[in-house]
C-alpha cells in the first residue's frame, strides 16, 4: 500500500490514533484547511506555519486574530482562502468554546450516534460542510467510537473504478451499503500493520490524485480500472 496509503494526518506529524485531545485538535484544524480546493502541499506548509506560531488550540487561534490568522495563512501560502478562512476559523472556535468548552471530546461525548456526531461538527459553523468532516472523522475511525462517516465522493469514485463497490445510488443508504463492502473487502484482504482508514486512505488518494484528474495512464491501479481501454 505504501506512501498510499499513509495518513493524512500522519504526514502532519498528528498523532489522531493517541486520541489526546491537542492532536484530535491539530487534525481538525488541518482538516478545516483541507476542506478548500486547495494542494495537499499548501495545507501542509499553512499547517506548519501554525505549528511554528503555536497556534494549535481554540483559544490560541481566537487570541490571534483576524489579522494574525491572515498572516498564517498568507505566510503558508494559503492566499486565495485567507480572508474567508481566517473568517471561519473565528466563528468556529467561538461555537466550539461556547458550546463545548473548546474541547471536540466533550462534542463527541454530546452525539447519540454518528449520524449526530456529523451534524453537530457541521453545526459549529459554515465552513464545516459534508467534505470537511468526512476528512476529519475517517482518520479517527477505531479512535472516535462514534465516528464513522460513510465514504465521501473520491472513495466512491477510486472504489467504483477499480470495480470494489457498485454503486446504485449515492444517498445515505447507497453510501452505507459501500462502506459495508469496502469493510468486508478490507477485512478479507487486510495488510499487517495497516488499518481501514489507510485503506481509505489509499481510495481517497486514488481518486483525488488520478480519478478526478484522469491521469488513468499513469494511474498505479490502472490494471485494476474498469475503464481501461484494451
Amino acid at each position: 500500500m505504501g506512501t498510499l496509503g499513509s495518513k493524512f494526518s500522519t504526514g502532519l506529524g498528528i498523532n489522531v490514533d493517541s486520541g489526546d485531545e491537542d492532536e484530535v485538535f491539530k487534525w481538525f484544524l488541518a482538516s478545516i484547511l483541507y476542506g478548500a480546493r486547495i494542494t495537499e502541499r499548501i495545507v501542509t506548509n499553512t499547517f506548519r506555519k501554525f505549528s511554528e506560531k503555536q497556534v494549535l488550540i481554540p483559544k490560541k487561534i481566537l487570541q490571534t486574530g483576524w489579522d494574525g490568522l491572515v498572516q498564517i495563512l498568507d505566510a503558508g501560502g494559503y492566499v486565495r482562502y485567507d480572508f474567508k478562512t481566517a473568517t471561519k476559523l473565528l466563528d468556529i472556535m467561538k461555537a466550539l468554546t461556547e458550546k463545548y468548552g473548546g474541547s471536540l471530546t466533550n462534542l463527541h461525548n454530546s452525539a447519540s450516534d454518528p449520524r449526530d456526531l456529523e451534524r453537530r461538527l457541521k453545526e459549529l459553523g459554515k465552513g464545516i460542510g459534508d467534505v470537511t468532516a468526512n476528512i476529519f472523522l475517517r482518520e479517527l475511525r477505531g479512535v472516535w467510537k462514534k465516528a464513522c462517516p460513510l465514504p465521501g465522493d473520491l472513495a466512491l469514485e477510486a472504489a467504483e473504478n477499480l470495480r470494489l463497490v457498485r454503486l446504485r445510488r449515492r444517498d445515505e443508504v447507497g453510501r452505507g451499503q459501500a462502506l459495508k463492502d469496502l469493510e468486508k473487502i478490507w477485512k478479507e484482504s487486510s495488510v499487517k500493520g495497516k488499518t481501514f482508514v489507510h485503506f481509505e486512505a489509499a481510495l481517497v488518494r486514488v481518486g483525488k490524485d488520478f480519478c478526478r484528474k484522469k491521469k488513468c495512464k499513469v494511474c498505479i491501479a490502472q490494471s485494476y480500472c474498469r475503464k481501461r481501454k484494451g
